[in-house]
């Protein structure tokens, strides 16, 4: 068994207020998973809440902002081996306003802040900031209390989740945050909101970034249409034109491709009565093992970016240098 699958890992939990949100629209359910002791008191094993283990702190924490309707449990997999990995991984589900009128499961988008009047003055999302406020609470309250490293921020953003992320990830806005992640996510600027067709946001990101995507992704092809496309259009590639033009030049910036893998893919299991899955073929690539690999990239990234550790950044070096087969194309600038 590999020594990180040995490692213990509990969850804790809060409810959290947005605020400038509306009630009962503002307030969302925060999970905490962190490397933990074995029971130790019959009120731990009786109760199930563990101590977290002191050993490995103080904890880098990755925040993950979550696709439009998909619930923080499809991140399990992940968040379990962030954990595993010696940081403390954190998800939440906020039921929100996704347009007027229109509610569901949302990383929070703030419409205002991504119109062109208005935005690069403020983050797009008021989650990211709810929540770091709530982890600087846990700080000096609680199971991880004195155990978080609030200097050591990763940001994992899905669709919807990673471009808020991109747009955000100021380092006025937010010091800590010092990498970021995201899965089938981009900065073009949809033609509902004002912009002209095919126009990409810059990402204000000066920390190292990591864009994902999968070579089956049915809906960013079918989401051309918002930005003055034909569905499925020859060469709409928003995620590598965000990697080429929208990052700053002089940021580490990777770009990975996986092969056969659909929008999805972070989300397991993916429900199929919610989010627009609905919208890819169907797909004979093995997404389960693809999902491992997504997995490894993710917590080898942030292992690297947080942690300063050295066989994790040898250990990307080495899928830069000789490419698995479930990679149909990696780059690094």
């Amino acid at each position: 068994m590999d020594i990180a699958e040995q490692v213990l890992v509990r969850t804790h939990r809060a409810a959290v207020r947005v605020p400038g949100a509306e009630a009962p629209y503002d307030t969302m359910h925060v999970t905490v998973r962190y490397p933990a002791l074995e029971a130790r008191t019959d009120v731990e094993r009786m109760s199930g809440m563990l101590a977290a283990d002191p050993a490995g702190a103080p904890y880098p924490v990755v925040v993950v902002l979550p696709g439009i309707n998909v619930s923080s449990s499809g991140y399990l997999d992940l968040a379990v081996a962030v954990a595993r990995a010696a940081m403390v991984c954190v998800t939440f589900d906020w039921v929100g306003e996704l347009f007027p009128g229109q509610y569901g499961l949302t990383p929070g988008v703030d419409i205002g802040a991504v119109g062109p009047e208005a935005y690069g003055s403020r983050p797009t999302t008021p989650a990211l900031g709810a929540v770091l406020a709530e982890l600087g609470r846990m700080q000096d309250v609680g199971p991880l209390s004195g155990l978080l490293d609030l200097d050591r921020i990763g940001v994992f953003g899905h669709s919807a989740g990673g471009t808020v992320a991109l747009q955000s990830v100021r380092t006025d806005w937010f010091p800590g945050v010092r990498a970021v992640a995201t899965y089938g996510a981009h900065t073009m600027a949809s033609q509902q909101l004002g912009y002209q067709a095919g126009t990409l946001l810059p990402a204000p990101v000066e920390v190292p970034v990591m864009l994902l995507a999968g070579t089956a992704d049915g809906v960013v092809a079918a989401s051309a249409i918002r930005y003055g496309e034909q569905a499925g259009a020859a060469g709409h590639d928003p995620v590598e034109r965000t990697w080429r033009e929208a990052l700053p030049q002089a940021s580490e910036a990777w770009l990975v491709r996986l092969a056969g893998a659909g929008h999805m893919l972070p989300a397991s299991p993916e429900d199929p009565t919610s989010a627009r899955g609905f919208l890819e073929e169907p797909n004979s690539a093995d997404q389960d093992h693809l999902r491992g690999v997504l997995t490894e990239l993710v917590t080898t990234f942030f292992r690297a970016g947080l942690v300063s550790d050295a066989g994790s950044k040898a250990a990307l070096n080495r899928w830069d240098d000789h490419r698995r087969p479930e990679i149909a194309d990696i780059r690094r600038r």
